[in-house]
């Protein structure tokens, strides 16, 4: 025999069923949040782990930073750009140069300079700091001047001022640092560059652009006045090595 509840009887056990699901929707609920926030191995507890380890990755790497010594800084953010300087420079006169022997000395250039900076962009990223992969805006604007130029009148004006008067430069730089900076690492780069430069230097001393140069700006700006190799007097206006 079928027995169909009353209607009161039914209106009398909707409250406890409303509240046997309202406490179990609560009670997922609050298992959720506590699984969000705790420290158990769930999703929820892997976000602050990695902010935590980011953290602690920006100040090891600040740490990093502040345990260079000054003078070592100084010298890797001056090298780093004269060399972008240095290659930026001679990438022109691959192109622009109407002598061979200036082509071929610039593509000497372009090679060191290439693995030089890299080089020295590694060293400074292993003790986390981050170096300048460009020119300064001043030697930026020296090179946009060289490119103006042509023929003969580049030439004489890519070996006086960088393969001359830039390596004269960076070499003296070089000499001091090596006497100077703490860390070693950056020492033996530094020893094992000065020989390249002074090379390169005696190199650019010897093509006839050098000579004629040294003829057109030496002392008193009378010509035969140089020595072979010298450094252009009368110039030391322009920004390079700066």
């Amino acid at each position: 025999m079928n027995h169909t509840p009353h209607p009161t009887a039914r209106r009398a056990a909707l409250p406890a069923v409303v509240a046997t699901l309202l406490t179990l929707s609560l009670g997922a609920a609050w298992a959720q949040s506590s699984g969000a926030t705790g420290t158990g191995s769930g999703a929820g507890s892997g976000a602050p782990m990695a902010q935590s380890g980011t953290g602690a990755a920006a100040r090891s790497s600040t740490q990093q930073v502040q345990n260079i010594a000054r003078v070592d800084r100084r010298f890797m953010e001056e090298a780093a750009v004269n060399g972008q300087f240095a290659l930026q420079a001679a990438q022109l006169a691959t192109t622009k140069s109407s002598d061979q022997a200036v082509k071929d000395y610039a593509n000497v250039m372009v090679d060191y300079r290439t693995n030089a900076n890299r080089e020295l962009m590694a060293l400074a990223q292993s003790k986390g700091l981050e170096l300048s992969n460009a020119p300064s805006r001043a030697m930026r604007r020296e090179i946009e001047e060289l490119g103006k130029k042509t023929g003969g009148e580049f030439d004489e004006e890519f070996v006086r001022k960088v393969g001359v008067k830039e390596h004269e430069k960076e070499i003296k730089r070089y000499q001091e640092a090596s006497k100077n900076v703490k860390d070693t690492q950056l020492k033996t780069w530094i020893d094992k560059a000065l020989p390249t430069l002074e090379q390169h230097l005696a190199q650019a001393q010897k093509l006839p652009q050098s000579q004629a140069s040294s003829a057109r700006w030496g002392a008193g700006g009378s010509s035969g006045s140089s020595t072979s190799g010298g450094s252009p007097g009368g110039y030391g206006s322009g920004s390079m090595g700066k």
